[in-house]
């Protein structure tokens, strides 16, 4: 699959990111594509399937080529290890198919399982009993750490990794992208503005509604503390976006500059920013026809991180 840079995380349009409204997530899916982004990814759990069936019905009215690729393991509860079984997988993939109105998955990823998992080959082997049935196209993982992207890499028929990686996640730059080149792994990267901080539109006063998991999973209440603002603690996050927005260029946006610095590196297949707003996909697209970033920006980035951010996060993850 030859997929865009730029393309479309679906998280937010399903849920757990405030108000959000479905003609204008359906709007933004349009305008999507509209712009040239032919991959999409969502998840199962997402607004517990909404995210999915919005998607079926672009999948139905538009005629372009669209990959989706979707999750499975969320649903579990609890989330454990052994719930990674042939049989649950196949029910989590059978209910994606029907609310995806697919015949097959272009990619099943395992949704963050346990580390536990990633040492299980009777797991993998269950993916691939899927492809054979033709339930799914492809298969891959989403990870937490990268020691688990490592360990995925080790299944001959792994197709992709989706990771956290931004300015405020480097770690995977130097321990996983190697691998993955040499194995021909693609590279999916998730929470690419850092559930928006390295948008430069979040400060200290910004308030977060009920259902926003930047409110209720600020210390990992709800699940890992890095799916929000990739674990960083706000206060350390924006004393680093005002550092830099420094490094921003006239007629460009910090957002879009995060965004292009995640496509320097050679090893990345596409970034995955959620939008909500037609507007907002306009902004991401737009990243990907920004000149190469020079290396003085390559280098801010890099003295930020090492002095406020890897304290509180290259370790753990």
């Amino acid at each position: 699959m030859h997929v865009s840079e730029i393309s479309f995380g679906a998280w937010a349009i399903g849920g757990n990111w405030g108000p959000v409204k479905d003609e204008e997530s359906y709007a933004a899916l349009n305008r999507a594509v509209d712009l040239g982004v032919n991959f999409i990814d969502t998840a199962d759990v997402y607004g517990d399937g909404r995210s999915e069936q919005l998607i079926a019905r672009l999948l139905k009215e538009r005629k372009e080529e669209i990959f989706v690729a979707t999750k499975a393991g969320r649903r579990l509860s609890p989330h454990t290890a052994d719930g990674y079984n042939r049989a649950n997988l196949e029910a989590f993939v059978d209910r994606s198919l029907k609310n995806l109105g697919v015949d097959s998955i272009d990619l099943l990823q395992l949704h963050c399982p346990p580390t536990e998992v990633y040492h299980q080959p009777e797991v993998f082997r269950a993916l691939d009993e899927l492809k054979r049935k033709g339930k799914i196209r492809y298969y891959g993982v989403s990870v937490e750490k990268v020691a688990e992207a490592l360990k995925a890499t080790e299944y001959a028929d792994l197709q992709s990794v989706q990771i956290i990686f931004n300015m405020f996640r480097l770690k995977p730059a130097t321990e996983f992208f190697p691998k993955a080149k040499k194995r021909r792994v693609g590279v999916i990267v998730r929470v690419p503005l850092a559930s928006g901080l390295l948008t430069g539109k979040i400060n200290a006063q910004t308030k977060f509604t009920e259902d926003d998991h930047r409110n209720f999973n600020r210390h990992g209440e709800a699940f890992d503390v890095g799916e929000t603002f990739s674990g960083v603690n706000l206060e350390t996050g924006l004393e680093a976006v005002e550092e830099l927005k420094t490094i921003v260029p006239q007629g460009a946006t910090l957002a879009q500059i995060a965004l292009r610095w995640i496509l320097m590196f050679d090893s990345v297949t596409c970034a995955i920013p959620g939008a909500k707003r037609p507007e907002q996909v306009e902004e991401n697209v737009r990243a990907a026809r920004l000149p190469p970033l020079g290396d003085g920006i390559m280098s801010k980035v890099q003295t930020v991180y090492d002095r406020l951010i890897r304290p509180e996060v290259h370790d753990r993850y």
